[in-house]
């Protein structure tokens, strides 16, 4: 029995009966459970081996479903989320008492977003459901773009006969959704993304205790070594002397850098790489989000 589907209704049937779908988003696959099911939720953090206490986001339909599991949000939540959903931002609102613990790791707040993704649009339209999904892939090493991955990273943990990965082609954009906390003011960047915070509004960045995916030093890990240079000219220095090194520039085309991103680090490790040089782009619009994810995945890893 396959894990892998294009068919939607199956994919339905299995979020109702409790189990876990591998969606495709435009920014990157997520391992998916029904949110208002805790012990489905909980299946996610033992099968990525994610810490129990890290926040998931909730996926929704549209704008209509953000009373539903958002509790009195803020007028800017209800701005950002017209002007941007569907796509890429992920809102932190105030949790309705529909969304359980598990979830938000016992706090007050729950991130929601609404994908445009047209598959996974259409399951949610389908179902109706709220859906929990952080990344689906181990925790901590580099996020999935392609069902492929997916089938690679968790294919030996899900069950067949119970789960599904919902191929829907490669991700479009290829890095983590914008996070932005509109539970303060003003409201603040949680996590770089496809929307910039020039686009967003000027937002201040943000510190302290993670309080939404991405936020831990050390993230989106690739097995080799990754060291950052901020021109090619030092990748090519620093290659000459580094044994078993690859460059890896993609400056001259953002959006492309963006959509390559993981799965050029994925590469690096099938083909043995021992050390991957990335060139950083500058740090504006989309370029704050691939350094960000450049300087996560180059940043020492915890024991």
């Amino acid at each position: 029995m396959s894990l892998l589907s294009t068919d939607v209704s199956h994919a339905a049937e299995a979020l109702y009966a409790g189990g876990l779908v591998a969606i495709p988003t435009e920014t990157v696959y997520g391992l998916a459970a029904d949110a208002s099911n805790p012990a489905a939720v909980e299946r996610i953090f033992a099968i990525k081996g994610r810490p129990i206490g890290h926040p998931l986001i909730v996926h929704i339909a549209n704008n209509g479903d953000l009373d539903t599991w958002a509790d009195k949000p803020a007028p800017i939540a209800r701005t950002l989320a017209e002007l941007a959903w569907p796509g890429p931002l992920t809102l932190i609102v105030p949790r309705s008492s529909l969304v359980p613990d598990v979830v938000t790791g016992g706090r007050d707040t729950v991130g929601l977003r609404a994908p445009s993704h047209p598959v996974t649009r259409d399951l949610l339209l389908r179902t109706g459901l709220g859906i929990a999904a952080p990344s689906a892939n181990r925790f901590g090493l580099v996020s999935p773009t392609t069902a492929a991955h997916v089938l690679a990273d968790l294919g030996d943990y899900l069950d067949p006969r119970r789960d599904v990965i919902l191929d829907g082609g490669p991700s479009t954009i290829g890095l983590e959704s914008t996070i932005v906390d509109t539970t303060v003011e003003p409201p603040q960047l949680l996590r770089a993304g496809p929307l910039s915070e020039e686009q967003i509004g000027a937002l201040a960045a943000a510190s302290g205790p993670s309080r939404s995916s991405g936020m831990l030093e050390s993230h989106y890990a690739p097995r080799c070594e990754v060291r950052l240079v901020d021109h090619l000219d030092d990748a090519l220095a620093l290659r000459s002397g580094t044994p078993g090194a690859r460059i890896l520039d993609l400056t001259g085309d953002l959006d492309t850098y963006a959509r390559l991103l993981f799965t050029e680090l994925r590469t690096a490790d099938d083909e043995g790489v021992d050390v991957l040089i990335a060139v950083l782009p500058p740090a504006e619009g989309l370029g704050f989000a691939i350094r960000d994810r450049l300087e996560k995945a180059a940043a020492p890893r915890p024991r």
